[in-house]
């Protein structure tokens, strides 16, 4: 059995522990909160430990998922605990990945363990399958597209505006800019094309809507470059109609081949989620899994999708691979 620990239990760290118990072949032996552990009521009868005793249980466990944001928990926390346990996160800062594997890097060599960094669906499946088109279609077009779905980040940018009570907010590709890609066409698309943002917002009493609105549409690095649509509504159908975390995309390449490049080709990869972070919970389980098989085989470092081999992910055999799904 292949022995896990999750540290933080918000989103990601409930969707980890229902993803293991889909996994025979793991076991998840506990949950570490920098809360009370007497706070935190799993849904499963997994023990919950406080971080600071996390020390006493290098032995105990063999890959750690990290289940805290990206913002300002991963990276400190990835760097200091593959000191003491193979790692895993799903860290998403995509300027920040150099910065961040180097820094991983430096701390399992030092211990011996493997680190597998930036795992989840983008990062993650879909930057295996932006690599994986571009080898095959060296002359070509990329593009990706997010949602419909919910971006947790954008969400939090709003309810940070004074007058805002709670919100969501939701990344929507633009159709026609989807068509033209699907089409062949190759079109050279701004930002404000390819995505509109759409926010369904609850205001505080005596908040001024109009204020609200324009803050939320200027809003730089978030909202100003997109057409921004608000919605006013009540607390109450926000909980009913957007209290889920729907997300998904889409990855495409286009590209020629032929020695006049007469044909044209597309190749598309498409995610429908209906909970953003169980779907990436159960990335980062699969990918524990490889972490702990590239240790027992001796491995250190830091690693990302891009360096491992698809048989590592899953539990059956190469024989069983080879027979039935190759």
């Amino acid at each position: 059995m292949i022995r896990l620990g999750i540290l933080g239990y918000g989103n990601l760290g409930r969707g980890v522990e229902a993803a293991v118990q889909q996994n025979p072949d793991m076991e998840l032996c506990a949950i570490f909160t920098r809360r009370a552990p007497e706070t935190l009521k799993p849904a499963t009868n997994v023990k919950v430990v406080s971080v600071s005793e996390i020390e006493n249980w290098k032995d105990k466990i063999d890959v750690l998922i990290l289940c805290g944001g990206s913002a300002t928990d991963l990276p400190v926390q990835t760097p200091k605990y593959a000191k003491m346990f193979n790692v895993i996160d799903s860290f998403d800062t995509h300027a920040k990945i150099p910065e961040h594997f180097a820094n991983v890097d430096a701390s399992v060599k030092e211990a011996g363990k493997i680190g597998i960094i930036s795992v989840g669906w983008d990062p993650g499946m879909f930057s295996l399958n932006r690599m994986y088109a571009n080898a095959i279609l060296p002359e070509g077009n990329d593009y990706t597209f997010w949602g419909r779905g919910v971006s947790q980040g954008h969400s939090d940018a709003i309810r940070r505006v004074e007058g805002v009570l709670d919100a969501k907010q939701y990344t929507v590709p633009v159709e026609k800019a989807l068509n033209a890609v699907k089409n062949c066409e190759n079109p050279t698309l701004s930002t404000r094309e390819k995505h509109t943002r759409e926010c369904y917002v609850v205001l505080k009493e005596g908040a001024d809507p109009k204020k609200v609105e324009e803050e939320i549409k200027n809003m730089p690095n978030y909202f100003s470059d997109y057409d921004t649509t608000v919605h006013f509504i009540s607390l109450d159908e926000l909980k009913q109609n957007h209290s889920k975390i729907p997300h998904g995309g889409f990855v495409f390449r286009t590209g020629k081949t032929g020695l006049n490049k007469e044909n044209s080709h597309i190749i598309e990869y498409n995610l429908k989620l209906d909970s953003n972070p169980e779907f990436t919970s159960s990335v980062l389980v699969a990918y524990a899994r490889a972490a702990y098989k590239l240790n027992k085989e001796g491995q250190t470092g830091c690693k990302t999708v891009f360096d491992i081999a698809p048989a590592y992910l899953s539990p059956k055999s190469g024989e069983e691979l080879r027979k039935t799904m190759l």
